[in-house]
């Protein structure tokens, strides 16, 4: 059953194209200890599309072997190159991969049509169930509700992932999988959200900020399955608290840059990014060390 807390890993470098191996060793065992449901491998956290064919083989096998079937993996396969996508879902599966995870092909403007043609034939090629992920942001098309409804009575489409920020769109589609497929989940990517997704039928949530303070997440999740509304406002706050982290820098890939240096100064694996972005300067670097000061009286953050 796909559900939970499934964080999207980050890729830990040692240089821009090799692992830090002992990094992500550390930070699965980080995950696991906390009590994940899944993981997430070569997501939009994870860097996918900046990394090298070889680089994202390499992070799937050793993500496979570090995770060991403790919990289930699931892999980003998002691609404008539907025979490379299908490839690397073959990785997957040889790594022992539950689902693969796609989004829409992001460089040619597709129309709805062009792009249920791909989500087809990508389904009916692969080795493993298909999850879709839906991030118009960065692939500047939104797979809209009248194609998730063409799609979702295919076998091999088993869910989708909504990173969209658009709690009236996730809502609907919640609500087409009841009427169509009740067994057919749906996740939430923006962690802030999580709480009110859930309340309106998501069965999770993909939290980035899960590779810093997993409990902190595992925790929340529990406690709105149980209705427990006293942890859910100790923990909210929490959760909007950590949102500070992003915002450090001026690009939009602040909230990867904070992420990662945060797991750096802690000691978890590499902060390096794969290119074109770069490491914070000294200065944000700084105001990074500052703020997990402050945020570890949470209690949440990683040893």
């Amino acid at each position: 059953m796909i559900q939970g807390i499934v964080p999207p890993l980050v890729t830990p470098l040692s240089n821009q194209d090799a692992l830090d191996g002992d990094g992500l060793q550390q930070l699965i065992e980080h995950q696991i200890d906390a009590g994940v449901d899944g993981l997430f491998v070569l997501g939009t956290t994870g860097e996918g599309p900046s990394l090298s064919a070889a680089l994202r083989a390499e992070m799937i096998a050793q993500s496979g072997r570090l995770i060991d079937g403790r919990v289930p993996m699931y892999v980003g396969i998002t691609d404008t190159s539907l025979v490379d996508a299908v490839k690397l879902a073959g990785v997957a599966a040889d790594s022992g991969a539950a689902a693969a995870v796609a989004a829409p092909p992001f460089y040619f403007p597709a129309g709805q049509t062009e792009l249920r043609g791909w989500f087809q034939r990508l389904a009916d090629a692969l080795p493993l169930p298909l999850l879709l992920y839906n991030m118009p942001s960065c692939t500047k098309i939104a797979i809209e509700l009248p194609t998730i409804e063409a799609l979702i009575d295919h076998s091999n489409i088993v869910g989708l992932k909504d990173s969209s920020g658009d709690l009236k769109y996730l809502g609907e589609a919640v609500q087409l999988a009841a009427a169509r497929r009740p067994d057919w989940p749906v996740l939430v990517g923006p962690e802030a959200l999580l709480v009110e997704a859930m309340g309106l039928g998501a069965v999770g949530g993909v939290a980035g900020g899960a590779n810093l303070a997993p409990k902190l997440f595992t925790e929340l999740f529990a406690a709105v399955q149980r209705k427990d509304q006293a942890t859910i406002d100790r923990l909210q706050p929490i959760v909007i608290q950590l949102q500070t982290l992003y915002g450090f820098g001026k690009y939009g890939s602040s909230y990867l840059k904070g992420l990662k240096c945060a797991l750096d100064l802690r000691g978890i694996c590499s902060g390096l990014l794969a290119a074109p972005f770069d490491v914070f300067k000294p200065a944000d670097r700084q105001r990074v060390a500052t703020w997990l000061d402050g945020f570890a009286d949470s209690g949440f953050l990683a040893q």
